[in-house]
């Protein structure tokens, strides 16, 4: 087996979805963790607008930073290693919770090109989410009761 093909074996099968976009914001590639994240099949996420999963109130926010890194070639700011979290769409319109990293490499066909690697955090977004309401219910029945 050649190293081109371990390599796409190993991202295609990936429990992780792997998203790439070039500079015009359209998928490249979509593997089978995505698939599965997403709910969209690779034919019909490639040659789509990374809209199919940016929920429609965050879109304008994602392009201006998008196009600032993509287009103008200014230096992302978040690191390398920084774990991005932000909503996200299901193919059905639900929204979940994702992470991911971002990187930016040169792709010998489509130039600059945006790598994604993202995994599902919903249910760590929403146990956080409680934890907090219950902090502040807390928070308030302390500031509340009497001193002793």
């Amino acid at each position: 087996m050649e190293h081109d093909e371990i390599y796409r074996t190993i991202m295609d099968a990936s429990p992780e979805a792997t998203v790439w976009a070039g500079a015009d914001g359209m998928i490249r590639y979509w593997n089978q963790g995505a698939e599965e994240m997403f709910g969209f099949t690779r034919d019909e996420a490639l040659g789509q607008s990374l809209d199919l999963i940016i929920p429609e109130n965050l879109r304008a926010r994602h392009w201006e930073g998008y196009d600032r890194v993509m287009v103008k070639g200014e230096p992302s700011r978040y690191g390398r290693r920084e774990m991005l979290k932000v909503p996200a769409l299901r193919k059905d319109g639900t929204r979940m919770s994702v992470e991911f990293t971002l990187q930016m490499v040169q792709h010998p066909e489509h130039g600059l090109t945006a790598v994604a690697v993202l995994r599902d955090a919903s249910e760590a977004f929403n146990e956080l989410r409680e934890l907090r309401k219950q902090l502040a219910v807390f928070q308030a029945a302390a500031k509340d009761a009497p001193a002793t």
